[in-house]
């Protein structure tokens, strides 16, 4: 027989399998919480340095990974506190993004259009003008061109293509006439342009945008100002009329970002968000975690939008069919 000699005053903790099951699993029950905290209150997380507020709002629809990931510790601790508390996030990401979920997509349409940021570093120019031709789309929004590669792609596109403009790193590709095209200016160089399309159902007002890049660094955080100004400019440009509007291009930010709110002028809405199937991301091409190319429309019916295979850019193509 051994007897266990404690010092006055001092108490020994049970073990875990010992304590209540409602007192298991406590950091998994507190992270939980947490996650759905994030997903519900996004909006009132403040910027501050670093631009927080922006970055989570960015990668928001990752956060519900936490659910699966916690539930291997809630069921391995047999935590049912725990497994309460996943219901938080989990309910709250199906209020979200359950919808997003569901294939919207329908068939038929007066017009497809392409958005595509074909990636200044592309070795592959020709490939991925060759692929844009082939998608069948009407009108094309080409961003980020530059030095010889720009040449490549008016050579190829206007065999299938009468009419193009080409404005600084930005361009318009249509079967049908352009009229009043022009540069609007969102930064010191030109990064987008308007022009009207004449369809044959009628004209459509066209911008193709590729607004400022966005870093992430350890000594500034996620620095967006420059993104910021030119979503703000390039609001400012959009008109707040009746005419039919297409807005299409790279905004180097998901439109759950609050900083791009003022790019969603009265009436303009995601073609992704009304007739998608999921989340449509588009960054990185290899692996996609983010819907930072956009295409936009009001006047129009979007009937469907999906992306296009990868080419030798580090974006994926956007489409949408419209109808009048």
């Amino acid at each position: 027989m051994s007897a266990v000699l404690e010092a006055p005053g001092t108490t020994t903790a049970p073990p875990a399998a010992a304590r209540g099951p409602w007192r298991r699993g406590a950091a998994t029950t507190a992270a939980a919480v947490l996650a759905g905290s994030l997903l519900l209150l996004h909006g009132v997380l403040p910027e501050g340095p670093g631009h927080l507020g922006s970055l989570l709002e960015t990668l928001l629809p990752w956060v519900g990974l936490a659910v699966p990931v916690l539930l291997a510790p809630a069921f391995a601790r047999r935590a049912p506190a725990a497994l309460l508390a996943l219901l938080f996030p989990g309910l709250v990401w199906l209020s979200l993004y359950g919808g997003t979920l569901a294939d919207k997509r329908v068939a038929g349409g007066d017009l497809t259009v392409v958005s595509h940021n074909v990636d200044e570093a592309n070795r592959d120019p020709a490939g991925t003008a060759r692929a844009l031709a082939a998608s069948g789309a009407d009108v094309v929004g080409l961003e980020e061109l530059g030095g010889p590669a720009t040449g490549t792609y008016e050579r190829m596109l206007d065999a299938a293509y009468r009419h193009h403009r080409v404005e600084g790193t930005v361009g318009l590709w249509s079967r049908y006439p352009l009229t009043g095209a022009r540069p609007v200016a969102i930064m010191p160089w030109t990064r987008a342009l308007r022009a009207t399309v004449a369809t044959p159902r009628g004209d459509l007002t066209v911008f193709v945008a590729h607004l400022a890049s966005v870093r992430v660094a350890p000594d500034a955080g996620f620095t967006t100002g420059r993104r910021d100004d030119s979503a703000r400019l390039l609001a400012a440009a959009l008109p707040r009329g009746g005419q039919r509007l297409l807005v299409m291009g790279d905004f180097n930010g998901t439109l759950g970002d609050r900083a791009l709110a003022p790019v969603l002028v009265p009436g303009l809405r995601s073609a992704q968000d009304v007739a998608g199937d999921g989340f449509g991301f588009t960054w990185p091409a290899r692996f996609p975690v983010a819907r930072i190319d956009q295409v936009l429309v009001r006047g129009v019916r979007p009937l469907a939008s999906w992306t296009l295979p990868r080419t030798g850019s580090d974006h994926l193509p956007v489409a949408a069919r419209l109808r009048w």
